[in-house]
């Protein structure tokens, strides 16, 4: 299988703070590949360097182009869509409004339309809500929101930020049957930063640990999972 994304040497900062220190990733065609670590590990940080967000250095290709010096808006425009940590979404606009606007970068034709309702089926509840205020919506279906609207890019690779923050764990295990989904049908290539590493080590098909910026391991999300002295060491459960 191809890859999506190559990361090679990636260091990123904020002012004098070094935070990743010369890490290498890849990322599927295809695929889901999880990014794991304790809060400050750099897992953050690391969708922030590759969407151009902050100071960065390193070598990172898209789909066989650099994009290490472009800006987040032409990163967004090549297909790479972000869902960020505590979902974004915009409170006074209705549920359909905010999918639209996911759309913005796209020219204004039935496509949009065909597309609202792509995520409305994956989203049944989204669809129940098209006409209500995003801000009076559940954390769950504010989380939907913002990957149904992440969706509406048409985006070749979404990278998400803790998809479980703050959400109860039944719903948590919805969003990430819904990952599954996603990834199965619209085969949308992924790169989930999350908390919760058993289900994260569940929805993807490689996984990374990283530590005080570096990756530290690396293999198959399986072998990962099913590893007890790596679950003991790093992963908490």
């Amino acid at each position: 299988m191809s890859n999506i994304l190559e990361v090679r040497g990636l260091e990123a900062s904020y002012g004098d703070l070094t935070v990743l220190r010369g890490i290498d990733f890849d990322i599927a065609d295809g695929g889901v590949t999880t990014l794991l670590g304790a809060n400050g590990a750099g897992k953050t940080t690391t969708l922030r360097a590759i969407c151009g967000m902050i100071r960065r250095k390193g070598e990172i290709t898209f789909e066989g182009k650099r994009i290490d010096r472009m800006s987040t808006e032409n990163i967004v425009r090549l297909g790479v869509a972000q869902v960020p940590e505590g979902r974004g979404t915009f409170t006074t606009l209705t549920v359909e409004e905010n999918l639209q606007l996911g759309a913005m970068t796209r020219p204004n034709d039935k496509s949009i339309h065909e597309d609202i309702e792509k995520s409305f089926h994956f989203f049944p509840r989204l669809k129940e809500r098209r006409t209500q205020q995003a801000g009076t919506l559940s954390g769950g279906e504010q989380q939907m929101l913002a990957i149904a609207r992440a969706l509406m890019l048409r985006p070749k690779l979404m990278l998400l930020d803790e998809p479980s923050f703050g959400l109860a764990p039944l719903i948590t295990k919805q969003i990430f049957e819904i990952l599954a989904d996603v990834k199965r049908e619209a085969g949308v290539s992924m790169l989930i930063v999350e908390q919760n590493a058993s289900l994260a080590l569940g929805i993807a098909d490689h996984a990374y640990l990283i530590e005080t910026g570096s990756i530290v391991m690396s293999g198959e999300a399986k072998a990962i999972r099913e590893d007890e002295s790596v679950r003991a060491s790093y992963l908490g459960y």
